[in-house]
């Protein structure tokens, strides 16, 4: 049986791989760490992590072999891709590999924290057969888009991003600030009303199909919220 907190990072270059250990372990999950595809198998025969985070360039087995090996031996361990070649990333996602999620390099460490918590918790809720958030609202990250009830809400790539990183952090107030970061990377200039315009947009789209649902939140005078339904 798969320990909810215990990951594999499998990652070739040290400072990286510590860099997410010491991340992961200060939000209270237990980390291994390999360098070599070749040792991850043998190592999940006798381990069972609730994710592995696993690098696409590797010594020995590369990352896109291991992918489909965990999956085709390991199908209840989820795996988040890391690559430095974001034209790898439609194969990644894709049904012949079947990884749930990716993160391109260079990353922040908050950044991969987030996406592993996001990617159990998918699983969780999917193991518990439960009503949550993912029978309303739901993430395409490949295909960025996002589904309110089974209905695509057509959201521009800035109002997915949005939603996707308050998604990923149930119940945190993010700044404007901290929203424009991840809205435009490249460190454009840009008034904070640009994002309030950007979230008036998403909010109107959601309440279009989930008009009794009050998803994003305002918190006066700090910036927004995603708060999860139930």
């Amino acid at each position: 049986m798969a320990d909810d907190h215990r990951l594999l990072i499998v990652e070739d270059e040290p400072k990286i791989a510590r860099l997410m250990a010491d991340y992961l372990q200060a939000d209270g999950f237990t980390t291994q760490a390999l360098e070599n595809g070749n040792d991850v198998l043998p190592w999940l025969a006798n381990n069972a992590p609730a994710l592995v985070l696993l690098d696409l360039m590797l010594p020995g087995k590369d990352g896109l072999t291991l992918c489909r090996e965990i999956r085709q031996h390991h199908p209840g361990v989820a795996i988040i891709m890391v690559t430095a070649r974001v034209e790898e990333v439609d194969r990644l996602l894709g049904l012949e590999l079947g990884a749930d999620d990716y993160i391109c390099k260079p990353f922040s460490p908050r950044e991969v924290v987030a996406r592993v918590k996001a990617v159990l918790r998918r699983g969780l809720a999917s193991e518990a057969g439960v009503s949550s958030d993912a029978a309303l609202l739901t993430l395409n990250e490949d295909g960025w888009q996002a589904f309110a009830a089974g209905e695509d809400l057509s959201l521009t790539a800035v109002e997915f991003q949005l939603l996707r990183v308050m998604m990923d952090a149930p119940g945190r107030i993010f700044t404007r600030e901290q929203l424009m970061d991840h809205m435009y990377r490249d460190n454009r200039i840009v008034s904070e009303r640009t994002v309030d315009s950007h979230i008036k947009k998403l909010r109107r789209k959601i309440a279009d199909t989930l008009p009794d649902k009050e998803i994003i939140r305002s918190v006066y005078g700090v910036g927004y919220k995603y708060q999860p339904l139930g």
